[in-house]
């Protein structure tokens, strides 16, 4: 079970390279979980960083819809992140029990863990991957 930060899937999303692979790999390998606050942010960032249309942002989410576990959690019980939508990761990640969260987000990554759960960036996401074939 694996949940994919923001960063992760626009990366993924948007072109060739680390984070397609690894997000391939992660389609066909384990069960991946989203949000709706995701889903926003996503959405969000396609349009207006990325200039995005609408029909091809809609694309986009409806494919991480079909693929993914969507889940929506209720709020951490005490702030944890400087920037408030990054709780918002952390408890999707606590609620759908994951295996670890992938982010390329530095507030999250110096954080390496939260409730057991580890936070990864792309790279480190391998090495988890040979270390714990199963997750």
């Amino acid at each position: 079970h694996i949940l994919c930060d923001t960063n992760v899937l626009i990366a993924a999303l948007i072109s060739h390279g680390a984070c397609k692979d690894l997000f391939d790999h992660c389609l066909g390998e384990h069960a991946l979980y989203t949000s709706p606050q995701i889903l926003q942010e996503v959405r969000s960032n396609l349009t207006v960083k990325f200039g995005y249309t609408k029909k091809e942002t809609g694309r986009a989410i409806n494919f991480l819809k079909i693929n993914s576990a969507i889940i929506n959690p209720p709020p951490l019980p005490s702030p944890v992140c400087r920037d408030p939508d990054d709780d918002k990761i952390l408890a999707a990640a606590v609620y759908s029990h994951v295996d670890c969260l992938i982010s390329g987000d530095k507030d999250l990554l110096v954080l390496k863990n939260f409730h057991k759960i580890p936070i990864l960036n792309p790279v480190k996401f391998w090495k988890f991957e040979k270390e714990n074939p199963k997750a």
